[in-house]
């Protein structure tokens, strides 16, 4: 199986937006070969490992901190992916995610402070149908219908 697709990209300080092309076509490549319905922890350790090859630093399963009033919590939630120090991939095995999973992805990008992340979900017939890009107040030069906006206070 080949992880990585046709070529090996290693690009020095990727944006956000090239970030995200490069995990959709690994998570394609990965959705094509290995097809829906494996565990969700397959799909997680296969990506990293298709990023990695890529170039990218990826860290798995990252304890997420949350602060509420005095309260204070080092490990609230746990991220799947993190790439590169600014990007969030949140990955899903199930047959349709639901308005939850979003509103989720989103609520981790704003305790990390990130402004675009990816929810994927290899559960879904082909990957377009379970690629969902999340924004945090990103101002970049993408524009998708796969998007839910953080709603800004003006």
């Amino acid at each position: 199986m080949v992880l990585s697709g046709p070529y090996v990209s290693v690009m020095e300080n990727p944006t956000l937006e090239e970030i995200a092309r490069e995990v959709i076509d690994c998570a394609y490549h990965i959705h094509v070969e290995l097809g829906p319905g494996l565990l969700e922890s397959v799909y997680e350790v296969v990506l990293a490992k298709a990023l990695e090859e890529r170039g990218y630093r990826v860290v798995r399963q990252v304890p997420i901190k949350i602060q509420f009033r005095d309260l204070k919590f080092d490990e609230g939630f746990r991220a799947d992916l993190i790439v590169n120090d600014c990007f969030l991939i949140e990955l899903k095995s199930v047959e349709k995610t639901s308005p939850v999973h979003a509103k989720q992805t989103l609520t981790y990008l704003r305790l990390l402070k990130f402004p675009l992340g990816l929810l994927l979900n290899f559960g879904a017939a082909t990957l377009k149908e379970g690629a969902q890009r999340i924004v945090n107040q990103h101002q970049g030069v993408a524009s998708s219908g796969l998007r839910i906006h953080q709603e800004s206070s003006v």
